[in-house]
């Protein structure tokens, strides 16, 4: 049988587009994969070494207050060497007035997208300060609103400690996942929930296997 032009045209046509599928699916994943990071080997967030103030992945520290809901709580964040090492301290004051009741400082965990740190088993932190329990929040692509985050709890002691929090204890917060570590956003340092004074210095920040 002789084909038509029609004919040829539509064989050509069935022929390609599968290539095309094929490559159309290829750029989606080259951008995902930019999009999506992956912790370093060793696990290291900052070490507070950067004079720019940038973590070791690349993305500043901030300050947030409960003002930004119109609270009253203050803070401030600022850069000391203690004991001959570099850390990022925030003291200030926690206040329950105007239902505000938080202070902290947070990192957004890669430049754009997602970090994935899979492979680890949890954060690790050397800390100290003045006693109080502070929380570490994570948010990760399920937390789509302010209030939404996974949290775990810690006690800053006067002296340099390690501390270790387990991915498996981080406990939702008004929200049903439970929490993906291959899906982070952000961390937060959290002075919230009762009238104190805070003061949290952190000479390092990771993740451990």
């Amino acid at each position: 049988m002789q084909l038509t032009a029609a004919d040829d045209s539509r064989r050509r046509l069935m022929q390609t587009e599968p290539m095309r599928a094929t490559a159309r699916m290829l750029a989606m994943t080259t951008l995902l994969t930019a999009a999506l990071g992956t912790a370093d080997a060793d696990g290291l967030i900052d070490d507070f070494a950067s004079a720019d103030g940038r973590s070791r992945l690349g993305t500043p520290w901030r300050l947030v207050t409960d003002q930004v809901m119109g609270g009253v709580s203050t803070a401030r964040m600022e850069y000391r060497v203690l004991d001959g090492q570099r850390a990022l301290c925030m003291t200030g004051e926690v206040s329950l007035a105007n239902n505000g009741g938080f202070v902290q400082v947070n990192l957004d965990l890669s430049p754009e997208g997602r970090l994935d740190a899979g492979a680890f088993t949890g954060v690790r932190l050397i800390a100290r300060g003045n006693g109080e329990t502070y929380n570490l929040h994570l948010k990760t692509a399920a937390t789509t609103m302010p209030w939404q985050s996974y949290r775990a709890d810690f006690i800053a002691g006067h002296s340099w400690r390690e501390v270790r929090l387990p991915f498996a204890d981080f406990t939702p917060h008004r929200l049903v996942p439970a929490l993906d570590p291959t899906r982070l956003r952000r961390l937060g340092l959290v002075a919230i929930g009762r009238e104190m004074r805070a003061e949290l210095c952190i000479a390092e920040v990771g993740f451990y296997r």
